[in-house]
Formats: structure tokens, C-alpha cells, sequence
């Protein structure tokens, strides 16, 4: 068992005033993976304020000499890839084969900000003004607090943590209090990098301690960045929170996610997508597929082939080759049985052999282990007949479900895909170039996908959604940048004179009445 505490300077904060938390493997529920000691707000307050006493030092570091240390975290967590990989399967029951491919995620996010230490660009502007020169340049915000979920516990935060750094901020990281053990383990990578102990902190606490502190150290002035990823509910609160000091959070929200099917589309592969979509992670990840928006014309061939595909899909112990493993934790079982609540008689189930948890009486055939009561283990639900007031439309949901609309005209689709008032990732199956191009322009998601699914995020393009999806702000990629530096502009005149701009600038007198002889 992990016994894990907060990181504070790069030691175990030795009290735990939040209480102690313990981790069960959500496959075997028996087994106990992690004891989490929890910090309070006061210990929020002080990593921040521990933060920006360091952060000077930090952003003195030449940003190519902070982009190695990226890149040694890089190294680090290739090198540590199984063992990493096989902490996110135990800790949060995600299938093996996904654990490692977000492992492989965070080492192209180092391996991308590498090079970015070598490229924060400002520019040389030319000035109306002789013997003026105009230079922008790119400065760290300064101590950036991050709070991260638990479904995907190294990516995500690498995503904030990456180029926080790079860009000369220092950070105090807030990880899920149910995933200790993992983020004890990215942690002590990130401090054997070459990173100044007191540049990153990392703080266990709950919900209300971690924002009660985030309040506090907001107050004093000791956080100056919030980046957070996580429900939309907690990020209005986080946003109303932040404008209050006039600043502006990086917020990466829920979504309810459109997978629109044309009547063109290759529905072998629309429904292979559609599966990987709704299914993969349990449906526990901010791009899962909410609802699936199919053309009348082959509406009924999409529901068998996707029926189909999720009654043999395996399901089970997520050391094996699965689709998709247990839920994350008790608390997200037990949310995702009131979202089960939200099917109506008007629509028609589909998928398994039953609703709910996969227990010895309500099986779930070719379940892929012993016994299904030993872990947290639901049954994948496809809910077909879905319409624009259903609640089962509008509300994410968090688990192993997938709604199924019917639209008749592609006004109809755009409609269903953004009338929730979701917009974080989208996705067409289509041939026609038209319909792709025309779903891209009028969809309101941040991301869009032809012909491939609703999740899957690359380290160098643009994460992020609008609407309660988030405020805008995006990670990964160049873009991120924006999030953790501040643009200054400087001027430089060396005419040794008082030039005024739009009043001292020279004037080349034209003939505007010239006309050209006919």
C-alpha cells in the first residue's frame, strides 16, 4: 500500500488536517491501493506561498535550460512507462493497453515543449518613429495553480505542468484526492527533472479545502494563473472566483459529445468510432460520445451493427485486453446509477444483457475475469430514441452510455449537435467533403473529427471546448502558451529627443486631386 502525503518543498507535509482517505482498486475492491493523508486550505496557502517565493529564481533560468528540464521529465517517464502505466491500472481500473498510451502522452507533450524553450518568440516591430525600435516579449504569469481530475491522472496535468514550467512559472499542483499513488509517483519525477524543489508543490486535499485555500491564497496574492480541469459546475464557481482578481482561469470543462452519421458514412466504421467514443475509459472522459445523431435513412442498420458491437465488446478486468474496465471510483458508480434514472419509456435500451452494475444476477455475458460483484463493473447501456428535451440529451453523463437521436436534414444534425450548450469535441462520419467542411464551420465544439472519434487528443494541437465546455483558453501545442505567459511590449528610442507617437510623425505629402489623362 502507497501511503501518500502532500509534497511541500519536495518533502511529506507530516500532518494531514483534511483526514486520511484510503484507495481501493475499483477492479477488486478488496485491495487496497493507497492511503491518502490530506492537506486543508492552510496547507494550500502555504505551497502558494511557498511558490512565489520562488518564482523569481525560476523565470531567471535561461527558458532553453528550462525546456531540458522538460525534456529530462520526458526521459524520465519513458523510463518509468511500465511502472507508471501499471499504477494508473490499479489505481483507477483503466485498461492497461489506455494506461499506457497516457503514459506515451505526457512523454510527446515533454518531447514537444522541449523545443518551445527555444522558440518563446516575441517580435521586432518597425516603429513610425526614427531611431525607435518596438520589441514584444513573452514573461511568465508567475505561480500557476493547477487542479486536475483523475481519469486521465498524468496526462492532463502534463498538459498545464509541461509548459507552466517551461514558461518560467512555478505551480502548485492539486491532483484528485482518489488517484495518491500516481500522483506521488509523476510527482517525484517531476522533482528528479532538475527542478528546483520549491518550483513545484503538490497539495492532497478535497474539493472544498482546495478552493476555501485557492480563496485565501487568491487573496494574498500568492496565485496569479488557475488552470482546471474538471466538471462545468466547479469551473462557473472557479471562474466567478478568479474575476473577482480580474483573472482569467484556463478552464477545460465537461461535454456532451455529437457524433453525427451521415447517410453516406461507412457504418462499419462509424460504429467502431461510436464504440471507442462512448465505451472507451467506461465513458468517464470529458470527450466521451454523448450522443450518437444518426440519419433516419439508416438508422435502424446503425443501431443493429452498433448493438452488436457493444454486446461482444469485452468488458472486464482491465489488466487484460478489454474495452473498458470498472468505474474510476465509488463516488462516479454511484452518480452514473442516478444518470441511469434519466431513461424514459419512450426510449429503447440496447447492448447488454441488463442495466446497472454487472453482479452474478444480472450478468453481463462474456465478462472478462472472476467475479464482477468484486469490483465496480456496469453494464454498457445504449439508450436509442433520444430527443432534444430529453434530460438524457442535455446532461453529461459520466459512464458506460450512449444516447442515440435521428435527424432528417443536416439542419436537424447541427441542431442536436449543439443545442445542449456543450462544445468541447464533436465528431461526422461522412464521404462528402461538404457535409465535412459545413459541419466544422457551424458546430459549436472546439474540436472536430471526420471520420474518427469524439476522444483521442494529440500533444501538439489545441485542446479545449466553449460554452459550458470552457471559457475559451486551450491546451497543448503552441496555443497553451498564451495561458501561462503575459505579452509586454517595450519601446526603445535612442534619437535623444521626445518623439510623440500620432503627433511627431512625418508626413508624405501626396496629390490626391491627379487624375490619369484619358
Amino acid at each position: 500500500m502507497h501511503t501518500v502525503r502532500s509534497l511541500l518543498k519536495g518533502q511529506p507535509d507530516p500532518v494531514a488536517p483534511g483526514g486520511v482517505r484510503t484507495i481501493a482498486n475499483p477492479a477488486r475492491l478488496d485491495e487496497i491501493v493507497s492511503e491518502a493523508h490530506l492537506g486543508d486550505a492552510e496547507t494550500f496557502l502555504q505551497a502558494c506561498r511557498a511558490a512565489k517565493a520562488a518564482q523569481p529564481a525560476w523565470s531567471w533560468v535561461p527558458a532553453p535550460v528550462r525546456g531540458r528540464a522538460i525534456q529530462q521529465l520526458g526521459r524520465l517517464v519513458e523510463d518509468n512507462a511500465d511502472a507508471l502505466a501499471r499504477l494508473i491500472t490499479h489505481e483507477i481500473g483503466k485498461p492497461i493497453k489506455e494506461s499506457r498510451g497516457e503514459v506515451q502522452e505526457v512523454i510527446d507533450t515533454c518531447s514537444f515543449f522541449l523545443g518551445e524553450g527555444r522558440r518563446l518568440y516575441g517580435m521586432t516591430v518597425p516603429s513610425e518613429m526614427p531611431d525607435k525600435q518596438l520589441f514584444t516579449f513573452r514573461v511568465p504569469v508567475g505561480v500557476a495553480a493547477i487542479i486536475t481530475a483523475g481519469n486521465f491522472p498524468v496526462a492532463v496535468p502534463s498538459w498545464y505542468l509541461a509548459p507552466a514550467l517551461l514558461c518560467g512559472n512555478t505551480v502548485v499542483w492539486k491532483p484528485a484526492e482518489y488517484t495518491p499513488a500516481i500522483a506521488e509517483a509523476f510527482a517525484q519525477l517531476i522533482l528528479h527533472a532538475g527542478i528546483p524543489l520549491s518550483t513545484f508543490q503538490m497539495v492532497l486535499a478535497d474539493g472544498p479545502e482546495t478552493f476555501a485555500g485557492l480563496e485565501r491564497s487568491l487573496d494574498e496574492g500568492v496565485v496569479d494563473k488557475v488552470g482546471f480541469t474538471g466538471s462545468t459546475a466547479v469551473g462557473e464557481r472557479l471562474g466567478e472566483l478568479c474575476g473577482r482578481h480580474l483573472q482569467t482561469p484556463c478552464l477545460e470543462l465537461g461535454g456532451k459529445n455529437p457524433l453525427v452519421v451521415m447517410p453516406d458514412a461507412d457504418l462499419d466504421l462509424a460504429v467502431e468510432g461510436a464504440l471507442f467514443s462512448g465505451f472507451g475509459t467506461a465513458g468517464q472522459r470529458c470527450t466521451s460520445l454523448g450522443t450518437a445523431i444518426v440519419h433516419r435513412d439508416i438508422h435502424d442498420d446503425f443501431i443493429d451493427r452498433f448493438t452488436k458491437a457493444v454486446a461482444e465488446a469485452p468488458i472486464g478486468d482491465p489488466t487484460r485486453d478489454v474495452v473498458y474496465g470498472p468505474m474510476i471510483d465509488q463516488r462516479f458508480a454511484a452518480r452514473f446509477e442516478d444518470w441511469l434514472e434519466l431513461i424514459r419509456d419512450h426510449h429503447h435500451v440496447h447492448g447488454s444483457s441488463a442495466v446497472g452494475r454487472i453482479t452474478r444476477a444480472a450478468p453481463r455475458e462474456g465478462f472478462v475475469g472472476d467475479d464482477p460483484e468484486a469490483g465496480l463493473f456496469y453494464h454498457p447501456t445504449i439508450v436509442d430514441g433520444v430527443r432534444a428535451d430529453d434530460d438524457l440529451y442535455r446532461i453529461e453523463t459520466f459512464g458506460p452510455i450512449v444516447g442515440v437521436a435521428s435527424f432528417d436534414t443536416f439542419d436537424e444534425a447541427i441542431g442536436l449537435a449543439n443545442g445542449h450548450g456543450y462544445g468541447l469535441s464533436s465528431s461526422i462520419y461522412t464521404t462528402d467533403p461538404l457535409h465535412a467542411f459545413r459541419f466544422r464551420d457551424r458546430v459549436s465544439a472546439g474540436m472536430v473529427s471526420v471520420n474518427n472519434s469524439t476522444s483521442g487528443a494529440e500533444a501538439h494541437l489545441p485542446f479545449g471546448g466553449n460554452g459550458r465546455s470552457g471559457n475559451g483558453s486551450r491546451q497543448s501545442g503552441v496555443w497553451v502558451l498564451d495561458q501561462f505567459t503575459r505579452w509586454q511590449a517595450m519601446n526603445w528610442d535612442y534619437s535623444g529627443r521626445l518623439q510623440k507617437a500620432q503627433m511627431d510623425v512625418a508626413d508624405l505629402s501626396a496629390d490626391v486631386t491627379y487624375r490619369v489623362p484619358e
